[in-house]
């Protein structure tokens, strides 16, 4: 059936190659300058094919494959830099932000810090199951990539620290440092049973995934031998993963898998689908495996997808763009209105990148009486999710993870050892949740891999938590208070100690520090409670997917939709958007584009 179709595009699209390490959204800082638009707004008469509401991942990969196949289409930003959760912000040696578009106007000195992650893998290789590069592939465009295969750990286990390569030999060699006797035993074990169901997984791109009857087409004729080994395991890989099913019984190794998942997507182990943990025990065993850094940092890759928009006649990114409704005319979307008044027709949908809560505001109510149910229903209190929720028990709405605390520095390249690492991850306790506020802290240093994201004799650092920080704690503090600066000061200490592992000395060489905070997440990203995204373990089904049911012709893509947070989950919803656009026909010709044959 199509549900089941459904239920493999979830474990196809979730796997842990493509959806890297530590994927956080994070802030843009309390920027006051406005950029000139890409293109200038719309005129009232303006009618293109499509409108896409918001320049993030998933929105610009849908725009893309769009325009690919020839249709017009505008692609509308509300901020002054395009990416979304995942886009690149300058500031110069003042501290000042600097856009993007004045930057190239009159270049000077700038840290390109990234308000996402840092964090990628399957993205170099021509042969990958990420999504994301699948995009490239199909559009035709992106950025280089670097190359390199060191990450470094504090753990209760070793606060000082350790660095290794990423790979087999090497998560053997952790093993015997930090686990118990048991510990290979238990992951050979685990590994001789979850290897086999990744068989056909790996060869099945969640890019040949579609909403409708179509897919038998453009998944189960093309990939047929790989669609059938995922049949004949569909109950195993569809399961929620069970630690202590597979014989783990090492606590070194259950804590370290716990992380891996944490990191991978914001959810522990048990959270997560079997699909998941068996791709990425079959990631460890892969030779010569390496991380992969876009040159250029994340905007790079906005910028690629973007190209893959603008080179099209008759296709835009317009930046400062905001769109205030999504006009519903006879039950059918029919276009936006941007502020300011002007009407942008679509003519055959308009797609909203922005998040549910969002994009139900952009429709008012008494629109379209079905969609205003569809409201009621995913944005309904939700039950709990974490430890200190106090939503109702029967809540029945969509639960959101917590939200972020950042730290973006500036620093001097002289306070770096010779021999830091350009990742490294802190865990303060295992006996509290993985998922407890401050437990786990991501740093990230991507100037030692493209010296070019920082002035010359300097760094750029970005620390922060994982979808960790509870909203709950900043709603209704004023930004311009001093409770507020201080609770930010209070609440980035735990940043700046996982920075002092390797940097002892760093607070004194730093010459430009940013903090941001939920409300930060909230204001300028425009998230709901500033959040990463839904929280859905894989007992919960899933999310929805790019069609509303109630509205004609309005579309949506994003971490608020199938298959959820990631960014290559969500340049997968961008993509399972622009098919439900497009012919089966044009579909095909997409997968046309990939460099894995069809198996």
């Amino acid at each position: 059936s199509l549900r089941t179709f459904s239920a493999f595009a979830a474990l196809l699209i979730s796997l842990p190659s493509a959806a890297g390490f530590g994927l956080a959204p994070a802030h843009a800082p309390p920027l006051r300058l406005r950029a000139p638009a890409v293109r200038a707004c719309a005129p009232a008469s303006e009618e293109v094919d499509v409108v896409v509401v918001g320049a993030g991942l998933g929105g610009l990969s849908c725009a893309g494959l769009l325009a690919s196949q020839g249709l017009k289409v505008a692609v509308l930003e509300s901020h002054y830099e395009i990416g979304g959760c995942a886009h690149e912000f300058n500031v110069n040696m003042d501290g000042k932000p600097v856009p993007s578009e004045l930057l190239a106007k009159k270049p000077q000195p700038v840290f390109k810090f990234e308000a996402g992650p840092s964090l990628y893998s399957g993205l170099s290789a021509d042969a990958s199951p990420n999504p994301l590069k699948h995009i490239f592939q199909m559009v035709g465009e992106e950025p280089e990539w670097i190359n390199y295969d060191t990450w470094g750990a504090h753990l209760p286990e070793v606060p000082e620290g350790y660095e290794l390569s990423i790979g087999a030999e090497n998560f053997m060699e952790i093993l015997r440092r930090y686990g118990g006797p048991t510990a290979r035993e238990d992951w050979d074990r685990l590994a001789e049973q979850l290897m086999p169901l990744t068989k056909g997984v790996t060869a099945l791109p969640s890019t040949a995934v579609r909403g409708d009857a179509g897919v038998l087409l453009t998944l189960g004729a093309r990939y047929p031998r790989a669609f059938l080994d995922v049949i004949l395991n569909a109950q195993k890989i569809t399961a929620p993963f069970d630690l202590e099913a597979y014989g783990v019984r090492d606590p070194f190794l259950k804590n370290y898998l716990d992380l891996i998942a944490f990191l991978l997507q914001g959810l522990p182990s048990n959270g997560t689908l079997t699909a998941v943990m068996a791709f990425m025990v079959d990631e460890f065993y892969k030779p010569d495996a390496v991380m992969d850094f876009p040159k250029g940092g994340s905007g790079a890759m906005a910028a690629a997808l973007a190209r893959g928009v603008t080179k099209h006649a008759g296709c835009s990114v317009r930046t400062s763009t905001p769109v205030e409704e999504v006009v519903v005319e006879e039950g059918r979307a029919a276009g936006v209105r941007l502020k300011g008044g002007r009407l942008l027709r679509a003519k055959r949908a308009v797609v909203s990148n922005a998040d549910l809560h969002n994009t139900f505001r952009m429709v008012p109510e008494g629109a379209h009486a079905g969609f205003d149910e569809e409201r009621d229903a995913l944005l309904a209190p939700a039950a709990p999710v974490y430890s200190d929720d106090d939503g109702p028990a029967d809540g029945a709405g969509l639960p959101l993870c917590k939200s972020f605390m950042h730290l973006h520095l500036g620093v001097r390249a002289d306070a770096m050892p010779p021999d830091l690492p350009p990742q490294w991850t802190v865990v303060n306790s295992w006996d509290v949740p993985i998922d407890a506020p401050g437990n786990v802290i991501v740093v990230s240093v991507p100037s030692i891999l493209d010296p070019s994201l920082a002035p010359e004799g300097h760094h750029v650092l970005h620390a922060y938590v994982p979808a960790t920080e509870p909203y709950s704690e900043w709603e209704g503090l004023n930004r311009n208070s001093a409770e507020y600066r201080a609770k930010k000061a209070e609440a980035a200490e735990v940043l700046w100690r996982a920075v002092e592992r390797q940097i002892p000395d760093v607070r004194e060489r730093a010459t430009v520090t940013m903090v941001g905070t939920p409300l930060t997440h909230e204001r300028f990203l425009r998230r709901d409670a500033g959040t990463y995204g839904p929280f859905l373990r894989a007992t919960d089904g899933q999310l929805p997917g790019p069609k509303f049911s109630a509205c004609d012709g309005l579309l949506c893509c994003g971490d608020s939709t199938f298959p959820g947070i990631g960014m290559p989950a969500v340049a997968a919803s961008g993509m399972l958007a622009a098919h439900s656009i497009l012919s089966v026909r044009q579909h095909l010709q997409n997968l046309d584009t990939l460099k894995l044959p069809p198996k």
